[in-house]
């Protein structure tokens, strides 16, 4: 952890959440990022490198950002649920960080792989609330999950990333996702599903959305 990262907990429907908290140490901070990491059951926490990268592009652009891990995963209460259950996590990690910081209420949510699916059936819940300013999907398991399409609402304000020659959620699935929606996804050449060399352009498209 680096100086501006904070051990936090949340309590989840199955018991306690482990997380982490990074906030810039310098200027006003815009809101909360609550982040969601890979499939549990395949190495997933939220000490991913591609979390870790949404976390600081973040960060870098005024936001603080939580990442924590879903049940079962590290010391975090409870086992793999398939999605409901983290789902269910994810929803009461973004009440409790909305509740805990008195100001902004500013709200953003992002998710890799079996994160970026728990976190669109999230966004499909917050919409209604008018409290979302941005969505980041991440090599998005669509070939694996029914992710839910993404809210026409909050088109605008959502980044959708893709590797070109990801062999774990390939390319063609998560075009098969979006067309129906006419939702954009941005593809980078050549990268694969972990973005292996490719992490600073990721976070470099990641902070351009953010600043759009």
């Amino acid at each position: 952890m680096n100086s501006a990262t904070q051990a936090v907990q949340f309590q989840g429907p199955a018991g306690v959440l482990e997380g982490l908290l990074d906030e810039s140490m310098e200027g006003a901070c815009k809101g909360t990022a609550v982040i969601a990491h890979p499939h549990p059951l395949f190495g997933g926490t939220m000490q991913n490198k591609v979390v870790q990268t949404l976390a600081k592009a973040f960060v870098q652009n005024g936001w603080r950002a939580i990442r924590f891990n879903f049940r079962g995963v590290g010391a975090s209460a409870g086992v793999y649920d398939e999605g409901r259950g983290e789902l269910d996590d994810l929803m009461a990690v973004i009440a409790q960080s909305q509740s805990h910081f008195d100001t902004p209420k500013g709200l953003a949510l992002a998710g890799f792989s079996f994160g970026a699916f728990v976190t669109s059936h999230a966004a499909v819940q917050m919409a209604p609330k008018g409290h979302l300013e941005k969505l980041v999907l991440v090599g998005t398991a669509a070939s694996r999950f029914e992710v839910a399409a993404v809210p026409p609402a909050l088109h605008d304000i959502t980044l959708v990333v893709h590797g070109e020659v990801d062999d774990t959620v390939p390319l063609a699935s998560v075009m098969d996702w979006a067309r129906p929606q006419s939702l954009p996804v941005t593809v980078i050449p050549g990268v694969e599903h972990f973005f292996h060399g490719q992490l600073p352009l990721l976070r470099s498209l990641v902070s351009r959305h953010l600043r759009a």
